[in-house]
């Protein structure tokens, strides 16, 4: 079978299937297995998919942002794993920003409630704020109907007037090349200014996430260190090259 007979033969089990395995691919192309992660290699290159340990994965569309109670039903250990390494980095006098992530909220019961305040575009995020007495600021501006997060023209005149020690931020894709990303313009722009006006920056984020690309970009991948939970990736050298990346395994 010729390279482009077999690229077609994988992207189509791709969008059927969503995941195959390396051995699925050597069936069905009847070829070795080193050319077919050959194979994958050029196509992930080629943003046609990512892999994963033991194959490729379909990537998600760049538009695609599921709702808040979507994403908070998934993948919910491993995010209160990582919420709650996230939350024992907060120190006592820190004022910190909260992004409207589902894994971020996860952090709120896990936070020291003695001398930190915390700024937050997660409408979400208030009253498991207000329920614990933490000293709570949340930003103005438009609030999305799908996710609860505050973005527009108010919400950036009202970030612009604070400085953090810590921002602690959700994406929708994060890739060694194309950085941080998600699915809406304005709120990528909201992630930015967080970003720029923060001592320290930390992506919250589960393995599903890596090699995924949205369509707006928030920062760079050096911008930022990022919690998961897991690793388990063919190329992830060329992350660990360009950030630094803890993994919460218990």
């Amino acid at each position: 079978m010729l390279t482009p007979e077999r690229h077609r033969a994988i992207l189509n089990l791709l969008k059927e299937k969503n995941v195959v395995k390396i051995q699925e691919l050597v069936d069905v192309t009847n070829t070795s297995e080193s050319t077919i992660r050959r194979d994958l290699s050029q196509l992930e290159e080629e943003k046609f998919l990512k892999r994963i340990h033991g194959g490729a994965a379909r990537l998600q569309g760049k538009l695609l942002e599921p709702s808040m109670s979507e994403k908070s039903t998934k993948n919910l250990q491993q995010k209160r794993k990582i919420a709650q390494y996230a939350a024992g980095l907060v120190e006592k006098g820190d004022c910190i920003y909260l992004d409207a992530g589902s894994t971020i909220i996860e952090m709120i019961p896990f936070l020291p409630i003695d001398d930190i305040v915390v700024v937050t575009n997660g409408l979400m995020h208030v009253n498991a704020l207000l329920e614990r007495n933490i000293r709570t600021f949340l930003i103005g501006g438009f609030a999305k109907p799908k996710t609860g997060a505050i973005i527009g023209r108010g919400a950036i005149a009202s970030l612009e007037h604070y400085r953090f020690d810590k921002c602690f931020m959700g994406v929708n894709g994060i890739h060694p090349l194309s950085g941080y990303t998600t699915p809406d313009q304005e709120e990528a722009m909201i992630k930015q200014l967080a970003i720029s006006i923060s001592r320290e920056v930390y992506v919250l984020a589960d393995q599903t996430k890596f090699s995924e690309i949205a369509f707006a970009k928030i920062a760079d991948i050096h911008q930022a260190d990022i919690i998961t939970n897991e690793l388990d990736i063919d190329n992830k050298e060329q992350y660990m090259s360009k950030t630094t990346i803890k993994v919460v395994t218990s």
